[in-house]
């Protein structure tokens, strides 16, 4: 599998403490350079049971602008939200900043709007998933993604 490109996946006005130890175990697990949170409602993180701070690590903005103008240079911005691209049809670019929002809220308009891609996650019941479950499932789609296209490229074979 091809090691160029990077990703970091983070959760907007998150909610509990609970989730963002759920995504953060699940980014190391999967491959992430680090997760973000933007104006956290929680008081502190206390879930992430592997240590997975000791492999990536976790940025905390005060607000979307703070965030923004820190993002990393030439990653697309992906709004994980209901309404956009299936995820099943997305190409997950090189270099993705993955955005999720907060499940009572998701993500409001005007931070969709800057946004580069949208996609959302199928459900056979519901559309609404619990935020970190949501991140990972995005998250195991670009590693798998990326597993079938370097082996697409395997010429050995």
């Amino acid at each position: 599998m091809s090691q160029r490109g990077f990703f970091e996946i983070g959760i907007y006005r998150g909610k509990t403490e609970c989730n963002v130890g759920t995504l953060w175990r699940s980014a190391y697990q999967l491959g992430a350079i680090g997760i973000f949170t933007i104006g956290k409602r929680y008081i502190h993180q206390s879930s992430d049971t592997c240590k997975a701070y000791r492999s990536i690590p976790m940025r905390e903005f005060d607000d979307w602008q703070q965030f923004y103008d820190q993002r990393p240079y030439a990653a697309v911005l992906i709004g994980v939200e209901m309404g956009g691209t299936p995820l099943y049809r997305f190409s997950h670019p090189q270099q993705a900043v993955y955005l999720l929002g907060a499940e009572d809220n998701g993500l409001p308009p005007d931070i969709l709007a800057k946004c580069q891609c949208v996609v959302s996650l199928e459900a056979l019941q519901a559309f609404s998933y619990n935020v970190a479950v949501a991140g990972s499932i995005v998250m195991y789609d670009r590693m798998q993604k990326r597993i079938q296209r370097a082996d697409c490229l395997d010429i050995s074979a």
